[in-house]
Protein backbone atom coordinates (compact mmCIF):
# COMPACT_ATOMS: atom_id res chain seq x y z
CA UNK A 1 0.00 0.00 0.00
CA UNK A 2 1.58 3.41 -0.65
CA UNK A 3 1.69 5.95 2.29
CA UNK A 4 -1.23 7.78 2.83
CA UNK A 5 0.46 10.44 4.70
CA UNK A 6 1.08 14.30 3.10
CA UNK A 7 3.89 14.92 6.19
CA UNK A 8 7.05 15.67 4.23
CA UNK A 9 8.46 17.00 8.25
CA UNK A 10 8.02 17.41 11.38
CA UNK A 11 8.94 19.93 14.52
CA UNK A 12 10.82 18.66 17.49
CA UNK A 13 9.69 20.50 20.34
CA UNK A 14 12.66 19.18 22.09
CA UNK A 15 13.21 19.50 26.24
CA UNK A 16 12.23 22.57 27.18
CA UNK A 17 10.66 26.05 25.39
CA UNK A 18 13.04 28.37 27.50
CA UNK A 19 15.57 30.11 25.54
CA UNK A 20 17.60 31.24 28.99
CA UNK A 21 18.37 27.47 29.52
CA UNK A 22 19.04 26.40 26.48
CA UNK A 23 22.70 27.01 26.03
CA UNK A 24 23.12 25.73 29.58
CA UNK A 25 21.14 22.40 28.67
CA UNK A 26 23.36 22.18 25.49
CA UNK A 27 26.55 22.45 27.60
CA UNK A 28 25.40 19.75 29.75
CA UNK A 29 24.13 17.02 27.24
CA UNK A 30 26.80 17.62 25.07
CA UNK A 31 29.27 16.83 28.14
CA UNK A 32 27.45 13.48 28.83
CA UNK A 33 27.07 12.72 25.06
CA UNK A 34 31.17 13.16 25.48
CA UNK A 35 31.58 11.40 28.77
CA UNK A 36 29.29 8.67 27.06
CA UNK A 37 30.95 8.00 23.58
CA UNK A 38 34.16 8.37 25.43
CA UNK A 39 33.52 5.81 28.14
CA UNK A 40 31.77 3.33 26.18
CA UNK A 41 34.58 3.53 23.87
CA UNK A 42 36.93 2.72 25.86
CA UNK A 43 35.20 -0.39 27.41
CA UNK A 44 34.63 -1.58 23.77
CA UNK A 45 38.50 -1.24 22.94
CA UNK A 46 39.70 -2.30 25.83
CA UNK A 47 37.34 -5.59 25.35
CA UNK A 48 38.89 -6.13 22.06
CA UNK A 49 41.98 -5.49 22.66
CA UNK A 50 43.16 -7.43 25.50
CA UNK A 51 43.14 -11.16 25.53
CA UNK A 52 42.47 -11.81 29.39
CA UNK A 53 39.15 -9.86 28.15
CA UNK A 54 38.21 -12.42 25.75
CA UNK A 55 35.84 -14.46 27.94
CA UNK A 56 31.78 -14.14 27.07
CA UNK A 57 30.95 -11.50 30.10
CA UNK A 58 33.00 -9.20 28.26
CA UNK A 59 32.44 -10.58 25.03
CA UNK A 60 28.45 -9.37 26.00
CA UNK A 61 29.84 -5.99 27.43
CA UNK A 62 31.84 -5.10 24.46
CA UNK A 63 27.58 -5.14 22.76
CA UNK A 64 26.48 -3.26 25.30
CA UNK A 65 29.06 -0.38 25.13
CA UNK A 66 28.72 -0.50 21.13
CA UNK A 67 25.02 -0.64 21.38
CA UNK A 68 25.24 2.70 24.68
CA UNK A 69 27.55 4.33 21.48
CA UNK A 70 24.81 4.02 18.79
CA UNK A 71 22.17 4.75 21.21
CA UNK A 72 22.97 8.17 22.56
CA UNK A 73 23.95 8.55 18.97
CA UNK A 74 20.09 8.23 17.73
CA UNK A 75 18.99 10.80 19.81
CA UNK A 76 21.63 13.12 21.18
CA UNK A 77 23.27 15.05 17.76
CA UNK A 78 19.83 16.08 16.35
CA UNK A 79 19.06 17.35 20.11
CA UNK A 80 21.97 19.18 20.62
CA UNK A 81 21.35 21.02 17.31
CA UNK A 82 17.96 21.99 17.93
CA UNK A 83 18.90 24.14 20.54
CA UNK A 84 20.71 26.37 18.54
CA UNK A 85 18.10 25.67 15.73
CA UNK A 86 14.86 28.49 14.50
CA UNK A 87 12.93 25.67 12.97
CA UNK A 88 13.88 22.47 14.68
CA UNK A 89 12.52 20.27 11.91
CA UNK A 90 13.24 16.83 10.95
CA UNK A 91 11.99 14.84 7.81
CA UNK A 92 9.36 12.22 7.52
CA UNK A 93 12.26 9.93 6.44
CA UNK A 94 14.69 10.75 9.07
CA UNK A 95 11.91 10.81 12.00
CA UNK A 96 11.00 7.43 11.32
CA UNK A 97 14.61 6.09 10.73
CA UNK A 98 15.11 8.05 13.79
CA UNK A 99 12.37 6.03 15.96
CA UNK A 100 13.52 2.57 13.63
CA UNK A 101 17.09 2.71 14.89
CA UNK A 102 15.93 3.91 18.86
CA UNK A 103 13.57 1.14 18.81
CA UNK A 104 16.48 -1.37 17.24
CA UNK A 105 18.65 -0.52 19.92
CA UNK A 106 16.69 -0.17 23.08
CA UNK A 107 15.17 -3.31 22.26
CA UNK A 108 18.54 -5.07 21.93
CA UNK A 109 20.15 -3.94 25.09
CA UNK A 110 17.12 -4.73 26.67
CA UNK A 111 17.41 -8.39 25.65
CA UNK A 112 21.11 -8.09 26.30
CA UNK A 113 20.80 -7.58 29.67
CA UNK A 114 18.41 -10.96 30.11
CA UNK A 115 21.47 -12.59 27.93
CA UNK A 116 24.02 -11.36 30.69
CA UNK A 117 22.28 -12.47 33.14
CA UNK A 118 21.94 -15.85 32.10
CA UNK A 119 25.68 -15.39 31.65
CA UNK A 120 26.31 -14.87 35.55
CA UNK A 121 24.06 -17.38 36.51
CA UNK A 122 25.78 -20.23 34.44
CA UNK A 123 29.21 -18.81 36.07
CA UNK A 124 28.24 -18.67 39.23
CA UNK A 125 25.47 -22.09 39.66
CA UNK A 126 27.18 -24.03 37.24
CA UNK A 127 31.06 -23.04 37.26
CA UNK A 128 32.53 -26.00 36.10
CA UNK A 129 30.29 -26.55 32.89
CA UNK A 130 30.96 -22.88 32.28
CA UNK A 131 33.10 -23.15 29.28
CA UNK A 132 31.39 -25.36 28.08
CA UNK A 133 28.04 -24.51 28.14
CA UNK A 134 29.03 -20.23 27.08
CA UNK A 135 31.20 -21.94 24.27
CA UNK A 136 32.39 -18.99 21.67
CA UNK A 137 29.25 -20.49 19.04
CA UNK A 138 26.63 -20.24 21.80
CA UNK A 139 27.81 -16.40 22.77
CA UNK A 140 27.71 -15.95 18.77
CA UNK A 141 24.67 -17.07 18.26
CA UNK A 142 22.67 -15.35 20.97
CA UNK A 143 24.25 -12.21 20.35
CA UNK A 144 22.83 -12.34 16.55
CA UNK A 145 19.64 -13.53 18.02
CA UNK A 146 19.12 -10.20 20.06
CA UNK A 147 20.26 -7.98 17.46
CA UNK A 148 18.00 -9.91 14.91
CA UNK A 149 14.97 -9.26 17.15
CA UNK A 150 15.89 -5.91 17.90
CA UNK A 151 16.16 -4.99 14.12
CA UNK A 152 12.97 -6.86 13.41
CA UNK A 153 10.69 -5.50 16.15
CA UNK A 154 11.68 -2.08 15.56
CA UNK A 155 11.02 -2.73 11.30
CA UNK A 156 7.58 -3.37 12.80
CA UNK A 157 6.86 -0.17 14.56
CA UNK A 158 8.63 2.11 11.71
CA UNK A 159 6.38 0.18 9.15
CA UNK A 160 3.01 0.81 10.50
CA UNK A 161 4.08 4.09 11.67
CA UNK A 162 4.83 5.84 8.52
CA UNK A 163 1.58 4.15 7.28
CA UNK A 164 -0.09 6.17 9.53
CA UNK A 165 -2.29 9.70 8.18
CA UNK A 166 -0.72 13.01 9.75
CA UNK A 167 -3.53 15.76 9.01
CA UNK A 168 -2.90 18.31 12.26
CA UNK A 169 -0.14 19.17 14.24
CA UNK A 170 2.85 18.47 13.16
CA UNK A 171 4.71 19.65 16.26
CA UNK A 172 6.08 16.45 18.03
CA UNK A 173 6.10 17.23 22.10
CA UNK A 174 9.96 15.35 22.39
CA UNK A 175 13.13 15.82 21.94
CA UNK A 176 13.41 12.67 19.43
CA UNK A 177 10.52 10.96 16.99
CA UNK A 178 9.17 7.70 19.42
CA UNK A 179 5.70 6.30 18.83
CA UNK A 180 4.09 7.54 21.76
CA UNK A 181 4.51 11.07 20.38
CA UNK A 182 3.65 10.44 16.73
CA UNK A 183 0.27 8.55 17.60
CA UNK A 184 -0.94 11.63 19.17
CA UNK A 185 -0.19 13.29 16.30
CA UNK A 186 -2.21 10.44 13.73
CA UNK A 187 -5.55 10.98 12.28
CA UNK A 188 -7.92 7.91 12.16
CA UNK A 189 -7.89 4.92 13.80
CA UNK A 190 -4.40 3.75 15.94
CA UNK A 191 -5.77 1.06 17.74
CA UNK A 192 -3.25 -1.35 16.20
CA UNK A 193 -0.35 0.55 16.21
CA UNK A 194 -1.24 1.41 20.43
CA UNK A 195 -2.25 -2.77 21.08
CA UNK A 196 1.62 -3.06 19.30
CA UNK A 197 3.26 -0.77 21.49
CA UNK A 198 1.54 -2.18 24.39
CA UNK A 199 1.70 -5.92 23.57
CA UNK A 200 5.11 -6.21 21.66
CA UNK A 201 7.15 -3.39 22.90
CA UNK A 202 6.37 -4.65 26.03
CA UNK A 203 6.49 -8.21 25.78
CA UNK A 204 10.09 -7.09 24.28
CA UNK A 205 10.80 -5.39 27.72
CA UNK A 206 9.05 -7.27 30.03
CA UNK A 207 10.07 -10.91 28.82
CA UNK A 208 13.59 -10.28 29.50
CA UNK A 209 13.62 -8.38 32.61
CA UNK A 210 11.70 -11.25 34.44
CA UNK A 211 14.23 -13.16 33.02
CA UNK A 212 16.92 -11.68 34.22
CA UNK A 213 15.21 -11.46 37.99
CA UNK A 214 14.66 -15.25 37.34
CA UNK A 215 18.32 -15.42 37.17
CA UNK A 216 19.07 -13.65 40.40
CA UNK A 217 16.83 -15.14 42.23
CA UNK A 218 18.20 -18.61 41.16
CA UNK A 219 21.67 -17.46 41.95
CA UNK A 220 20.35 -16.30 45.10
CA UNK A 221 18.83 -19.47 45.78
CA UNK A 222 21.33 -21.56 44.36
CA UNK A 223 24.26 -19.68 47.14
CA UNK A 224 22.23 -20.28 50.20
CA UNK A 225 21.15 -24.03 49.24
CA UNK A 226 25.11 -24.39 48.62
CA UNK A 227 27.14 -22.58 51.43
CA UNK A 228 26.54 -20.49 54.67
CA UNK A 229 29.50 -18.04 54.16
CA UNK A 230 28.78 -14.69 54.29
CA UNK A 231 31.83 -13.90 52.72
CA UNK A 232 31.40 -16.51 49.85
CA UNK A 233 27.77 -15.00 49.07
CA UNK A 234 28.82 -11.32 49.34
CA UNK A 235 31.64 -12.19 46.29
CA UNK A 236 29.66 -13.96 44.64
CA UNK A 237 26.85 -11.34 44.48
CA UNK A 238 29.08 -8.69 43.84
CA UNK A 239 30.32 -9.94 40.79
CA UNK A 240 26.52 -9.82 39.63
CA UNK A 241 25.91 -6.10 41.45
CA UNK A 242 27.24 -4.21 38.62
CA UNK A 243 24.89 -6.00 35.46
CA UNK A 244 21.77 -5.39 38.49
CA UNK A 245 22.38 -1.45 38.60
CA UNK A 246 22.33 -1.13 34.97
CA UNK A 247 19.01 -2.91 34.68
CA UNK A 248 17.50 -0.86 37.34
CA UNK A 249 18.57 2.00 35.55
CA UNK A 250 17.28 1.00 32.16
CA UNK A 251 14.00 -0.75 32.92
CA UNK A 252 12.61 1.25 35.57
CA UNK A 253 11.81 4.52 33.19
CA UNK A 254 11.13 2.17 30.22
CA UNK A 255 8.72 0.26 31.97
CA UNK A 256 7.24 3.86 33.11
CA UNK A 257 7.03 4.86 29.34
CA UNK A 258 5.91 1.85 27.60
CA UNK A 259 3.63 -0.22 30.35
CA UNK A 260 1.98 2.55 31.38
CA UNK A 261 -1.32 3.07 29.24
CA UNK A 262 -0.27 5.49 25.53
CA UNK A 263 -2.61 8.37 26.89
CA UNK A 264 -2.49 7.60 30.19
CA UNK A 265 1.06 9.52 31.13
CA UNK A 266 1.86 13.10 30.30
CA UNK A 267 4.48 14.24 27.68
CA UNK A 268 6.69 16.00 30.11
CA UNK A 269 6.24 12.29 32.24
CA UNK A 270 8.09 10.60 29.29
CA UNK A 271 10.22 13.10 28.45
CA UNK A 272 11.98 12.71 32.27
CA UNK A 273 12.13 8.97 31.58
CA UNK A 274 13.58 9.22 28.01
CA UNK A 275 16.06 11.59 29.37
CA UNK A 276 16.89 8.89 31.95
CA UNK A 277 17.10 5.82 29.45
CA UNK A 278 18.49 7.63 26.63
CA UNK A 279 21.03 10.11 27.86
CA UNK A 280 21.56 8.90 31.31
CA UNK A 281 22.20 4.99 31.17
CA UNK A 282 24.23 4.87 28.15
CA UNK A 283 26.55 7.38 30.23
CA UNK A 284 27.12 5.38 33.56
CA UNK A 285 27.20 2.18 32.29
CA UNK A 286 30.87 2.22 31.29
CA UNK A 287 31.30 3.97 34.97
CA UNK A 288 29.39 1.27 36.96
CA UNK A 289 31.65 -1.55 35.01
CA UNK A 290 34.58 0.13 35.56
CA UNK A 291 34.25 0.93 39.06
CA UNK A 292 33.41 -2.01 40.21
CA UNK A 293 35.02 -4.53 37.76
CA UNK A 294 39.25 -5.38 38.30
CA UNK A 295 39.81 -6.96 35.49
CA UNK A 296 38.54 -3.95 33.17
CA UNK A 297 39.94 -1.26 35.48
CA UNK A 298 43.51 -3.37 35.06
CA UNK A 299 43.15 -3.86 31.60
CA UNK A 300 42.28 0.40 31.21
CA UNK A 301 45.37 1.42 33.05
CA UNK A 302 47.68 -1.04 31.23
CA UNK A 303 46.56 0.28 27.88
CA UNK A 304 47.05 4.18 29.31
CA UNK A 305 50.57 2.94 31.04
CA UNK A 306 51.67 1.56 27.37
CA UNK A 307 50.55 4.66 26.23
CA UNK A 308 52.45 6.82 28.39
CA UNK A 309 55.78 4.54 27.79
CA UNK A 310 55.54 4.83 24.20
CA UNK A 311 55.45 8.79 24.39
CA UNK A 312 58.37 9.03 26.88
CA UNK A 313 60.22 6.50 24.57
CA UNK A 314 59.71 9.02 21.52
CA UNK A 315 60.25 12.04 23.26
CA UNK A 316 64.02 10.80 24.39
CA UNK A 317 64.10 9.65 20.83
Amino acid sequence: MLNQTSVTAFLLLGVTDIQALQPYLFVVFLAIYMVSVVGNGAVLLVVVSDPRLHLPMYFFLGNLSCLDICYSTVTLPKMLENFFSTHKAISFLGCISQLHFFHFLGSTEAMLLAVMAFDRFVAICRPLHYSVIMNYQLCTRMAVTVWTIGFFHALLHSMMTSRLNFCGSHQIHHFFCDVKPLLELACGNTELNRWLLNTVTGTIAMGPFFLTLLSYFSIIISLFSKTHSCSVLHKALSTCASHFMVVILLYAPVIFTYISPTSGSSMDQDQVAAIMYTVVTPMLNPLIYTLRNKDVKAALSSIFTKRGDLNISRAHF
